[in-house]
């Protein structure tokens, strides 16, 4: 037995408050190494004749990736408190592995060995909202979604989607254009959408903000909006805002004050200046998304910056009732900050979505005191890499989504931000070049999994970009031009992620094992179990199931089950229902 590859700490995701009387522990051990783990558990104030008063749990294995094993338990203590420690067992050897290292038996001489979770305090339970976890997600970019009011364009604009779009030029999209497509919106089955950011700026993409409390004039005024979320809101679908508040734009007033005046200026603690005078050329003198000298780092630490952006964050939930904030370039900000940004937003309004932009581990953010979720990009590039770019094998594949399966507590996972594209990335088909197969295999396997999922305006009707600005073309609104097929295979996942326990966010999912090359996964929910077993090779696959099982849905015409013989059609898939 390999222990130095055993690991667990009494916090974060390997030890945590799941609900108000539910502690969840994690370990990971060397991947093959160990056959057993019991968790040893007890009240450290239970004792009995000198000694504590212990009882044994078997833990469950979640889960491997290439390196670990990962194993699990769920325990309500009875007065909330938890002492433990692990009993691990391979074929010739036991061990007990304790906060203070190993024993060939368990540590009597005080509790002290064993790990500790003081106290089960129901404020420190991690708590999202829970309709996060029924909602399918439309990320919007409001320029090019709809033009429904030609009277709002900005000057120069041109007709709608007569050429490539380009960082500098305008379309035309706006407020009412999207209040037109309700219907269609309500149609797929979303019942969220998340608006790229919709206040005054000078770009078309709007990351560099003039003004965080005017909305855009080329998309509407605030009667406007305020008529767009109550539709959205009479149809079910809930809003979700950008807040770009780690940079402001060039045109931002404090900052125009700052470049007139200089150190001089009252606004200069609002942002990170290096000289007494702001220089653009050939790289600004001032911290900065990036080197992007039109989008200045606001100082969140300064404290009229901090009331300034509360203000904002409670303004737009009071005012016009929206349901979140996805937030932009959330790691460079400063903690504090969002700790009092989440208290802030949290008081107007408790059951807000809090989503955070990160593309990496992002832990020290989900500890119940910051965000709701993020981004869940590890998660997007296993998707991509397997699926579209095949750069990467089944068991690969297979691993790394293990792996972020474990990175984060469930409750977390529950309500993760699972996307497949954006509008920082090229769309899911022509990272797939073009192969629709393979988009259906990725939006099955979207739609299915733990989280939340989000669809990037016009993926479902089959269009195409590049990397950025490739990716932010017009929507197609031509019946012509757009693929039916794609919408209704869509629009049927959805359905299904509505109405099939187990295929949503209810299901607790697993891996199963068919070999190196057809991907397996079984959902189970407390009331139905559905296997999903996806081809995503260029050959056919004949297998035999002897178990009672039914087909679900005939949603792949090439793949079929008769009897109990399933026929899968190269990047063909089918989804099984035990009985």
């Amino acid at each position: 037995m390999l222990k130095e590859a055993v690991y667990h700490r009494p916090k974060n995701n390997y030890a945590y408050a799941y609900d108000k009387e539910t502690i969840h522990i994690r370990l990971h051990t060397k991947k093959d190494d160990v056959k057993k783990i019991s968790l040893i558990h007890g009240d450290p104030y239970d004792w009995n004749k000198g000694e504590w008063q212990t009882q044994q749990a078997e833990m469950k294995k979640t889960g491997s990736d290439d390196l670990f094993d990962y194993w699990f338990a769920s325990i309500q203590p009875l007065y909330r408190r938890l002492r433990y420690s692990f009993l691990l067992e391979d074929e010739t050897e036991q061990t007990v592995y304790t906060e203070k290292g190993f024993y060939e038996e368990v540590p009597i001489e005080g509790i002290d060995y064993h790990f500790c979770f003081p106290f089960l305090n129901p404020i420190d339970a991690f708590e999202a909202p829970d309709w996060v976890k029924e909602t399918i997600w439309y990320q919007i970019f409001p320029e090019r979604f709809a033009n429904g009011d030609p009277s709002l364009d900005p000057e120069g604009t041109v007709a709608w989607g007569s050429k490539d779009p380009t960082p500098t030029n305008f379309f035309g999209g706006d407020f009412q254009g999207v209040i037109d497509h309700l219907d269609y919106l309500e149609e797929l089955g979303v019942n969220g959408i998340y608006f790229t950011p919709i206040f005054k700026a000078h770009s078309n993409h709007k990351y560099d903000t003039i003004d965080y409390m005017e909305i855009d004039p080329q998309f509407g005024d605030k009667k406007t909006f305020r008529n767009l979320i109550s539709k959205c809101h009479d149809r079910g679908i809930r809003v979700m805002l950008d807040a770009v508040f780690n940079h402001s734009g060039y045109y931002f007033e404090p900052f125009q004050d700052v470049i007139e005046k200089g150190t001089e200026s009252k606004y200069a603690q609002w942002f990170h200046l290096k000289e007494n005078e702001v220089v653009t050329e050939p790289l600004p003198n001032y911290d900065a998304f990036g080197f992007v000298p039109s989008m200045p780092k606001l100082n969140t630490e300064d404290p009229e910056v901090k009331a300034y952006l509360l203000k904002v964050a409670r303004y737009w939930i009071e005012e016009f009732d929206i349901d979140g904030w996805r937030l932009d370039v959330a790691n460079e900000v400063d903690h504090a900050f969002w700790r009092e940004f989440r208290h802030t937003v949290k008081d107007a309004k408790p059951d807000a979505y809090i989503l955070g932009e990160i593309w990496h581990d992002s832990m020290p953010w989900l500890q119940g005191d910051q965000f709701d979720a993020v981004m869940n990009y590890p998660f997007t590039n296993a998707v991509v890499d397997f699926f579209a770019k095949k750069n990467i094998t089944l068991p690969h594949f297979k691993n790394q989504l293990t792996h972020v399966q474990h990175m984060y507590p469930q409750s977390v996972n529950e309500v993760s931000f699972n996307l497949l594209d954006s509008h920082d990335t090229p769309r899911v088909l022509t990272y797939a070049k073009g192969d629709k197969k393979a988009a259906k295999l990725m939006y099955l396997f979207q739609l299915s999994y733990s989280g939340t999922p989000c669809i990037y305006y016009g993926d479902e009707i089959g269009m195409t970009g590049g990397e950025d600005p490739g990716c932010r073309k017009c929507m197609v609104w031509e019946k012509q031009d757009q693929d039916f097929e794609l919408f209704a295979f869509i629009k049927k996942m959805i359905k299904l992620r509505k109405t099939a326990p187990a295929f949503g966010n209810d299901g607790e999912f697993s891996f199963l094992d068919y070999g190196d090359e057809l991907l397996a996964y079984e959902k189970t929910s407390e009331t139905q179990s559905m296997i999903f077993l996806i081809n995503p090779t260029t050959k056919a696959y004949d297998l035999r199931f002897e178990e009672n099982i039914k087909q679900v849905v005939d949603v792949d015409e090439g793949s079929n089950m008769k009897d109990h013989n399933i026929h899968l059609a190269p990047s063909g898939f089918i989804i099984l229902e035990r009985r």
